[in-house]
């Protein structure tokens, strides 16, 4: 239960009744969910702030400015449950419908993966390979929430990007993205396996596809996000990425790149794997921004 406002912050419990909270300041609200969060998550305080300024429609810079602002007890009470589903290790992303991808304010639900800061990798790598003042053709297989497409899209207004799901809930996602970023002109979302929805050749092909192999998901991401996301497949989890390969060649132009994102250790396997798919290609392994082996950059000539 929240406890008074006179009383040392203590911990936020799932069984606390709105009539029984006492007010609290935010900054009282925001320690005592960071100590119910510790045991639960790697940055308890900031997912403590995240919640909180979902839940007062604010950002996170006001509301530590209003840090001493007193909560009232409906406050406290929603707070109080979306921090009991946290210590769940349900993802943040999943409490509050949002995050926050190459600058963009993406909407998420659980239908889709939460997009990951090393994915931004395979972002910046479309953005090296596509101009910006000529008109270019993309596709984003296993677009998920569309985050790449739609942060793609952003940078280069001429280009025309398809984006491909086996699920149509992740579709619905990603099309709603793409309408609140405005770039729904540029976009068109197809229901189907990896590439076989496409209409043509393209002159980038991007994927990020499931890669984890079997039992090696973290405990939130096993228990919470969508299990065909995730996975890749076979003992070493590129069973869909070799299948991708194979595809892959019949819808790339003359001189086009395809670019991956894999697990860290990955990196050889796969890039033997596109070897073999492009023979003579340049073949790149690219470091994320944490610095591991990442992304796959297949340049074709």
């Amino acid at each position: 239960m929240l406890q008074n406002n006179n009383e040392e912050p203590g911990v936020i419990g799932h069984d606390s009744l709105a009539t029984n909270y006492q007010p609290l300041t935010i900054d009282q609200a925001l320690r005592q969910a960071a100590k119910r969060l510790s045991p639960h998550s790697s940055s308890p305080r900031l997912d403590a702030e995240v919640l909180l300024a979902h839940l007062l429609h604010t950002e996170r810079a006001s509301l530590l400015a209003r840090a001493m602002s007193t909560l009232d007890s409906n406050i406290l009470s929603i707070y109080d449950a979306l921090v009991e589903r946290r210590t769940a290790v349900e993802p943040v992303a999943y409490l509050t419908g949002h995050k926050e991808f190459y600058g963009l304010d993406l909407y998420i639900t659980p239908d889709v993966l939460v997009p990951r800061p090393e994915t931004e990798s395979a972002v910046e790598a479309c953005l090296q390979l596509l101009p910006v003042s000529e008109m270019s053709q993309m596709a984003d297989v296993g677009t998920g929430s569309g985050a790449i497409l739609v942060a793609v899209c952003k940078h280069r207004p001429l280009l025309r990007a398809f984006g491909t799901d086996i699920s149509s809930a992740a579709i619905e996602v990603a099309r709603h993205n793409c309408r609140t970023h405005g770039v729904e002109e540029q976009a068109t979302l197809f229901v189907g396996h990896l590439l076989e929805p496409l209409p043509g050749m393209v002159d980038v092909i991007v994927a990020n596809l499931p890669y984890v192999p079997p039992g090696e998901a973290s405990p939130d991401v096993a228990a919470w996000e969508p299990q065909v996301a995730v996975f890749g497949g076979g003992e070493d989890g590129t069973a869909l990425i070799r299948e991708f390969l194979v595809e892959a060649p019949r819808y790339l132009l003359p001189g086009g790149t395809v670019i991956m994102e894999t697990a860290h250790s990955q990196g050889k396997i796969v890039s033997e794997l596109a070897r073999s798919a492009f023979p003579g290609a340049s073949v790149e392994v690219r470091k994320d921004l944490a610095g591991y082996d990442r992304i796959i950059v297949v340049q074709t000539s």
